[in-house]
This record gives structure tokens, C-alpha cells and sequence, in this order.
């Protein structure tokens, strides 16, 4: 995988984001003993539902194998742009092209559009992550700039603590 692009979440994609978060819930689901709600749907908390001077949102789609028409396979989104750490609250891609530097890619690209300091989550259960997001915050951040701190979940003590990355 060469080159990718990333694009901007607007109008009709925010529908197509609403879709891909489940996708995304889903894949946590095992890493924070979460369920899906009485209507099917998991929890929508941090999705963005329209545009916003804090939070953006971005979409990466490749040509679908069966139709060719572009399909989404990735999204990020960034909360904080407004305040003093962006924070890369969400990052999720299509299993068939996990595995292809994708999400590495789309991660390094929504840094390098918003300078500053960044703080990104992540579940130590989740080694796939870990690996994942130790090796993009040495690229993205560079070695030595960032450290790495665990915070308990927020209203659920019987999580085991978040692991963040935070810059220095």
C-alpha cells in the first residue's frame, strides 16, 4: 500500500461514520465488557454526529472488490482541536486490510494535519493496539517525545486502567 487518501468526514459521510462506529464499538466490545444497547446499537458516546470546530473526523475508502464503486474502509476522529492536547479518540479499519499499514498511514496523517499536543488511548489487553500504537507514536511523534501513563475508565472501577500516550 503506497499511497491512501484520507478525507474529510462532511454531510451524507457522517451517516456512513454512524455505521462504521458500530464496527468499531464492536471490536472494543471485548477489551471494555461492553454489550449492545436494548435497540441493537452500541453506545454512540463519542461519535460525531455533524461538523465541529473541536472534533474532526476522517474517512479513508479503497475501490470495493465486488462493485469498484469507493467503499470506506477507515475512519479516525480527533477530539480537542480547540483545546490545549488533540486527542485521537477513535481509529478503526476494515479486518480484510488490517494488517496493511493502513491505520499506521491514516494515524500519520491525521497527526501531521493538527500540530501540537496529542494525547491517544488504548487498552493494554488489546496487544494488537499496543504494538500498534507504541510503533505510530515513535513515527509520528518521534522516540523519546511521548510517554506512556494509565488512567482508570472513567465510571467503571472494574476496567482495568486505559494506557494513554501523551507528548511531551
Amino acid at each position: 500500500m503506497n499511497s491512501i487518501e484520507v478525507r474529510r468526514v462532511q454531510g451524507a459521510d457522517y451517516q456512513v461514520l454512524a455505521w462504521l462506529w458500530q464496527c468499531f464499538r464492536h471490536d472494543l466490545a471485548g477489551f471494555v465488557s461492553a454489550v449492545p444497547y436494548p435497540d441493537g446499537r452500541y453506545q454512540p458516546a463519542g461519535l460525531p454526529t455533524g461538523p465541529s470546530d473541536d472534533v474532526a473526523a476522517y474517512l479513508v475508502r479503497q475501490p470495493h472488490p465486488r462493485t469498484g464503486e469507493p467503499a470506506p474502509v477507515a475512519f479516525a476522529v480527533v477530539k480537542g482541536l480547540t483545546g490545549e492536547r488533540n486527542n485521537l479518540s477513535a481509529l478503526w479499519v476494515a479486518p480484510p486490510v488490517r494488517s496493511t499499514g493502513l491505520g499506521r498511514k491514516l494515524a500519520l496523517d491525521v497527526i501531521a494535519r493538527h500540530p501540537g499536543a496529542w494525547t491517544l488511548a488504548f487498552q493494554e489487553a488489546n496487544q494488537r493496539a499496543v504494538a500498534f500504537w507504541r510503533r505510530t507514536a515513535d513515527e509520528g511523534f518521534g522516540a523519546g517525545t511521548w510517554r506512556e501513563v494509565e488512567r482508570a475508565v472513567p465510571h467503571d472501577p472494574t476496567l482495568p486502567p486505559d494506557h494513554w500516550i501523551e507528548t511531551l
